[in-house]
């Protein structure tokens, strides 16, 4: 585990948890953990499945070794695997649904060499191991996967270890859904490119691949990289404290440019929210200043209404806050007390019924965390899975409410489809499809994709 989770882990077992409401939305928490069902769930955002239920990782009690859990829209909690350490050990990423129905994931240690460990579960529970890092001398292929998965359009899934690889300062891996597992670059402290990657990756229109490192860098502050899926690697730009250190993951948004923030630095050393060009141009968009929050160490996500929105780990109360950021400037939504979740790593999600949901890493009635959600009066939507992909290949739609829908369409084009549940369509990329939003009609009226399906 590195050294900045366990930082956090310390942090966590002092913390306890009531909600401070803006009169512009609606917080409610869903469920509070227990440790019997997990507690502490780390980083990355909640995984809306094809089955309408939201699933995620905790770190568990000290003692034990983690957990996955799913959880309903309306708070029902299950815990669906207690790892044993054989099989992994201490989840700290997200979760994702691959197209063919299974949910991959990461555990940060444990398996076969104590290196972390890639499986998959069903949606209902049943998990396989795929890959135990450290499996290759001096653990060049990588050790402490801390970061969840990416399924890119070609059907790979990739990732990124905080440690090993041939240098033994972490690397980007590629992995099939079945488990042949390749090493697509290990960093190198003394060329200046970065090392420890804590955060994903994700897959730009451009087809490339983009990520983070903690440190290193021309300034050893972190960087921005972008990578091929076939592993040709690019530096894109270094972090100096002025503008931001050790940056969390990227999002690109609609109009091209990716966003983040970084933990630490910028004016008053609080941490940053910035934007940078896909050539590698970066902006400050806001320093933090503990008023408005503090330590933001997740991702943004960008909503249906074109607004970003993220969390912060502490604050001027010392909870953390969940805030939104526009043209105008940041707004700090909801700052959390302590009874409602504390210490947010997390980054949130928007369920395609459009409310907001997240978890916070500690507080709740039981001091191990909370599941939340923000409803901000955005209208439903739909996603799809994947977000990529070529003319013939499949895509599964979620939604909210499918039933009875009647057409769906590829920036225009018609695609045949069929309903499978209210919550997902089963469908192909159409002739003719070229990059665009999707569309469906259903009897209580048209719902839109929030980002556009890529059409290579």
């Amino acid at each position: 585990m590195g050294q900045s989770l366990k930082r956090i882990w310390v942090y966590l077992v002092g913390c306890a948890a009531a909600a401070v409401l803006s009169p512009a939305q609606t917080f409610t928490t869903l469920a509070n953990f227990d440790g019997t069902d997990g507690a502490y769930p780390f980083y990355g955002p909640l995984l809306q499945a094809t089955n309408g239920s939201l699933y995620g990782t905790t770190a568990g009690v000290p003692g034990t070794f983690g957990t996955i859990f799913k959880i309903t829209p309306d708070g029902a909690l299950t815990g669906l695997h207690s790892f044993s350490s054989t099989d992994g050990a201490f989840p700290t990423a997200w979760l994702i649904q691959a197209t063919n129905g299974y949910v991959y994931g990461t555990t940060s240690q444990g398996g076969a060499n104590n290196g972390g460990t890639i499986f998959r579960i069903t949606p209902a529970g049943a998990l396989t191991t795929l890959y135990s890092f450290c499996a290759q001398t001096n653990c060049a292929d990588g050790q402490d996967p801390l970061a969840g998965l990416l399924q890119a359009g070609n059907g790979m899934l990739y990732g990124t270890t905080f440690q090993g690889g041939a240098y033994g300062w972490g690397a980007i891996f590629e992995i099939t859904p079945a488990g042949a597992f390749t090493v697509l670059h290990s960093f190198n402290f003394f060329d200046g490119e970065g090392i420890e990657p804590g955060a994903g990756l994700v897959q730009a229109a451009d087809g490339h691949l983009y990520g983070t490192t903690s440190l290193g860098g021309a300034n050893q502050k972190g960087t921005i990289f972008k990578i091929t899926p076939s592993g040709a690697f690019t530096t894109l730009y270094s972090f100096h404290e002025t503008d931001g250190e050790s940056p969390n993951g990227l999002v690109q948004a609609t109009n091209g440019d990716f966003y983040g923030t970084t933990n630490g630095g910028g004016i008053g050393g609080y941490g940053t929210v910035f934007k940078i060009t896909p050539a590698g141009t970066l902006t400050t968009i806001h320093n933090f200043n503990m008023i408005d929050g503090a330590y933001p160490y997740a991702a943004l996500m960008q909503a249906t209404n074109g607004a970003l929105y993220g969390t912060t780990s502490a604050s001027g109360n010392g909870w953390g806050t969940i805030f939104e950021i526009k043209s105008d400037g940041l707004t700090t939504l909801h700052s959390f007390v302590g009874t409602d979740g504390s210490f947010l790593l997390g980054s949130l999600v928007q369920d395609t019924d459009g409310s907001l949901y997240g978890a916070a890493d500690a507080g709740g009635s039981s001091g191990y965390g909370t599941v939340f959600k923000l409803s901000m009066g955005l209208g439903p939507f739909v996603k799809t899975l994947p977000g990529h992909g070529l003319v013939g290949s499949r895509v599964k739609i979620l939604g909210s409410d499918l039933t009875g829908a009647t057409s769906v369409t590829f920036n225009g084009v018609p695609a045949v489809f069929t309903v499978v549940s209210a919550r997902e369509i089963s469908t192909t990329v159409p002739s003719g499809a070229t990059t665009g939003k999707v569309e469906v009609v259903t009897p209580s009226g048209t719902l839109v994709s929030n980002v556009g399906f890529f059409v290579p």
